[in-house]
């Protein structure tokens, strides 16, 4: 089933500026099925549900700039489902780093180069088997909706 994306500017962000500050927070619903990407200079936390679904990301310039993504791995609601979570987000990443690519569509067009910036993605959990640092290429392989 394709999913509906629908994008929301915030904070007066626009679409072909401020590269570093830009931050996304996407989130769905189980329901329709439909993607909410919201690009602003903060996360937008009123979008996120109790369940903590949601895919958030950031460019970053440690020591290099980078795309910057961070995900929940522990429940908040219910213990003992960071492994059905960790799979979960590990099987939907892919199609998430699709949705905010293309979802930026004007900002890649504006600046190319971005699409050569590496992903770190950070699973975040207080169990030390589920939480990892992982590189997910570059964003260029995220530029069309064909991840699933």
């Amino acid at each position: 089933m394709k999913q509906k994306l629908m994008v929301t500017y915030r904070d007066g962000m626009r679409e072909k500026n401020c590269v570093l500050g830009r931050k996304y927070t996407l989130t769905h619903s189980d329901i329709t099925g439909e993607l909410f990407l919201t690009i602003g200079k903060e996360y937008a936390f009123d979008r996120i549900s109790s369940i903590r679904d949601e895919v958030l990301g950031s460019f970053r310039n440690d020591c290099g700039l980078y795309f910057y993504v961070y995900v929940l791995i522990d429940d908040p609601t219910e213990e003992g489902r960071s492994s059905i979570r960790n799979r979960i987000f590990r099987e939907e990443l892919p199609g998430a780093l699709s949705a905010i690519r293309v979802g930026d569509e004007h900002l890649y067009q504006a600046y190319p180069e971005l699409d050569n910036l590496p992903i770190w993605v950070y699973f975040d959990s207080n169990e030390a088997q589920w939480e990892a640092y992982e590189y997910y290429g570059s964003l260029r392989e995220y530029r069309n909706s064909q991840h699933k």
